[in-house]
């Protein structure tokens, strides 16, 4: 294991957790010009968005974006650590799924409101060693007030020894009744990245992720999994949504298509995304209004 992995040893999660509770807020304005955007890079062909337009769920992503100067980016494009989130010092940070609860809706023009608070953070221990978790809870407001809640779990993973082995995969449901096929070249990947203005180069250096990450490719990124799966529910129903929740299975990578899938029932619909052999690779549940 290697000095940086042997620094997130068990003593040093209670100094971490002296994090629990720390906030920020910041504000923004639901411009159309990003929605656009998301729309063309998802290949929706949706009429040019307009005041007052509702924004689609998971699209308030394309806001609040993470605007640090370059000089304040670490190796691997993300900010240095010790800011908002902690300084967590094992090398490799993956979203490791997300809750979200709509209580109202967002609209194109619309000024935003986003109070953000470190909920827990814990310590595991993986196959590969020391896992950290990091749940950060996000309240977002319109003009109407709460519109949005979300809390988002991170893990942070020590670095890629030579022999790690992943888990053993697992199939995905079969008998879908929607499904879509998704080829996550370079350029769906670039663009989804200057469109949340994520600057992780797992996502877009492929020397980085295979060469330092150890990766076989470039990472699919876990946000741009659980928006196509909503999307393609977009595609397939109407119906107006109360909850989603997604939990990252096995990673993807831009060596192979894969698939987004469900099915649905009145009370909700089950959404999940499969690699190119069949194996589950995100789980995710919508539950509707009633």
């Amino acid at each position: 294991m290697s000095s940086t992995a042997t620094a997130a040893a068990p003593r040093e999660i209670e100094p971490l957790r002296s994090w629990i509770g720390r906030t920020e807020t910041g504000t923004d304005t639901i411009t159309p010009v990003p929605v656009a955007a998301l729309s063309a890079t998802l290949d929706r062909g949706d009429p040019p968005p307009r005041a007052g337009d509702p924004l689609p769920p998971l699209w308030h992503w394309l806001y609040f974006l993470p605007l640090h100067p370059a000089s304040e980016l670490g190796e691997d494009g993300h900010a240095k650590r010790g800011g908002f989130l902690p300084p967590v010092t094992l090398p490799r940070r993956m979203w490791a799924g997300g809750r979200f609860t709509f209580h109202a809706s967002l609209h194109i023009g619309e000024a935003i409101r986003r109070t953000s608070t470190i909920v827990d953070i814990t310590q595991k221990q993986g196959r590969s060693g020391a896992l950290v978790f990091v749940c950060v809870r996000h309240e977002i407001s319109g003009a109407a007030g709460l519109a949005l809640t979300e809390e988002q779990d991170l893990v942070y993973r020590a670095e890629a020894g030579p022999n790690e082995a992943s888990p053993a995969p697992r199939p995905a449901p079969e008998n879908p009744a929607w499904q879509r096929r998704i080829v996550p070249d370079d350029v769906l990947l670039f663009r989804y990245s200057a469109l949340i203005f994520n600057a992780h180069r797992i996502h877009y250096d492929r020397r980085y992720a295979t060469e330092v990450e150890k990766y076989p490719g470039l990472v699919v990124h876990g946000p741009l999994i659980a928006t196509l799966l909503l999307d393609l529910l977009r595609r397939n129903s109407s119906a107006p949504l109360a909850s989603f929740r997604f939990r990252a299975v096995r990673p993807l990578f831009d060596l192979s298509p894969f698939t987004v899938a469900g099915r649905a029932d009145p009370l909700a619909a089950a959404l999940w995304a499969a690699d190119s052999e069949g194996f589950l690779a995100m789980d995710a549940e919508a539950r509707f209004r009633a």
